[in-house]
């Protein structure tokens, strides 16, 4: 499992990987040999076959005998390990492409130091140490291209195996699981009555796939079942860095933190209140728009779930060291995403959902955390125009998305891309609605008196000029002209 693990369980996997008839595809034993390059290209091997031969993890053992699997020790100590100046275990993480999960243990048994490393298997793509990808062929590490048989069988296995199915925490009792999962939350989103029993517990939760029978009765958390309901997601070492931090700062610049906060729960427990815990920290705005004189938060609330619904479901759980985060400025709203949208930015308000963890955006529409249809950006984008708010902004930067909402500025403050911007999104929601953008409808948007529709008539031409709307029938008067998005 990927919670850290006591030396007890630490020494039954040794005398398990001990009682293993000869080295296996996933398992590899050492004496001394700690050559930097050389453990490299083991972690690479060893991560592509795990994958291959379904395993969770491989092992490389040092202190055990190759022949007999004896104990004879060893004088690798990977603490101390470095390579010029670098720590071994973060030079050997900047040299792995893609990054996976790896941790080296030094234990003592029968008085003898060993140390074990645990290597995550391969996801989504084969492991290259150096550029170049490894895998084990019996007990021999070959590289990969050599043998273009076995490179087509893993990326048949990546296919085949969501981030949702992969484990979580493997072989953990029926108790452990009930100590990690907040299910009580589970119940309550589904509207169900909490079973009496363990067991009904236990086959709700396995019925869903949070859970799947491991060996020996045990049971195995899925990365479902963990990100969705993980009572502390800390506890669950390959989503540490997964829990959605907030960050207040003072002004419009990153230079000074008010106040800093990292989600605990999974997000299924913990969505609630992590979007209570946003909206209190807004200030407010007293009057927004032509009619509305109230205290109102600077963003909508419900633009406001939206976009961290969408943070959190269409995120590439795989990119390691990086999870979703809020970023709450004097003058707007940040809320980022690792990975790569599947969709182009500027086509997020019409194009059908398409999500690389569908379990995980399923069970959040089932439980009317997200919309079922659609990406929810167009009632994103209604809410930023009902109240006149700039249009948000989609952008994407090095392996990150970002959607950013800004604060109520007056017309004549927005500048030229801002205005453009607005006039695009509103001609893709209104040609979501199935009907047109015309001047009236977007001077409508932005406030702006009748009697300076000639304003409203330059920011259409530099929409056109932009490439980003076209007019619907050029013959009729410009009074009366229709406009749609470029792609419509």
């Amino acid at each position: 499992m990927s919670i850290d693990r006591p030396e007890s369980d630490l020494l039954g996997i040794l005398t398990e990987l001990r009682k293993l008839p000869s080295e296996t595809e996933w398992v590899e034993f050492k004496h001394n040999n700690a050559d930097p390059d050389e453990i490299g290209e083991y972690l690479s091997a060893l991560a592509n076959a795990a994958a291959l031969t379904g395993k969770v993890h491989a092992w490389l053992v040092w202190g055990v005998d190759n022949d007999s699997h004896a104990i004879i020790d060893t004088t690798f100590n990977p603490a101390a390990a470095r390579v010029g100046n670098e720590e071994l275990e973060s030079w050997l993480l900047r040299l792995l492409s893609p990054k996976i999960n790896f941790r080296f243990y030094a234990l003592q048994a029968e008085n003898k130091p060993v140390v074990l490393l645990e290597i995550g298997a391969a996801f989504r793509h084969p492991v290259q140490f150096k550029g170049t990808e490894y895998i084990r062929i019996g007990s021999y590490k070959k590289k990969l291209k050599d043998f273009p048989e076995k490179e087509r069988e893993l990326w048949r296995v990546f296919d085949r195996i969501p981030f949702e199915k992969e484990i979580a925490a493997e072989n953990v009792t029926a108790e452990e699981v009930l100590r990690l999962l907040e299910y009580p939350a589970y119940f309550d989103l589904l509207s169900l009555p909490l079973p009496e029993g363990r067991d009904g517990i236990l086959a709700a939760l396995a019925a869903d796939d949070m859970i799947a029978p491991g060996k020996g009765g045990k049971w195995n958390i899925t990365n479902l079942g963990a990100v969705l309901f993980a009572k502390r997601l800390a506890n669950f070492r390959t989503l540490t860095r997964k829990a959605v931090r907030v960050v207040l700062y003072k002004g419009e610049s990153r230079v000074e933190t008010v106040r800093e906060q990292e989600g605990g729960k999974g997000y299924g427990a913990g969505f609630e209140g992590l979007i209570g815990f946003v909206t209190n920290l807004l200030p407010s705005n007293e009057v927004i728009g032509q009619a509305l004189r109230k205290q109102v938060p600077m963003f909508p609330e419900l633009a406001i779930r939206e976009l961290v619904a969408n943070a959190i479901i269409h995120q590439d759980f795989h990119l390691t060291g990086t999870g979703p985060m809020v970023e709450i400025f004097s003058d707007r709203m940040e809320i980022t995403n690792p990975g790569l949208p599947l969709v182009q930015t500027d086509r997020f308000l019409d194009s059908p959902p398409r999500s690389r963890n569908e379990a995980l955006a399923s069970f959040m529409r089932r439980v009317g955390v997200c919309e079922e249809r659609g990406s929810g950006v167009d009632k994103v984008v209604f809410q930023t125009e009902f109240y006149q708010l700039p249009a948000p902004l989609f952008e994407t930067s090095d392996d990150h998305t970002r959607a950013v909402l800004f604060a109520h500025r007056e017309f004549k403050e927005m500048d030229k891309g801002d205005r453009i911007r607005a006039c695009y999104l509103h001609a893709c929601l209104r040609y979501v609605q199935r009907d047109y953008m015309t001047n009236t409808t977007l001077r409508e948007r932005f406030g702006i008196d009748e009697k300076n529709s000639s304003m409203v008539s330059r920011i259409i031409k530099d929409a056109i000029e932009a490439g980003l709307i076209r007019c619907h029938d050029e013959t009729v008067g410009s009074r009366a002209r229709k406009y749609l998005p470029r792609w419509a």
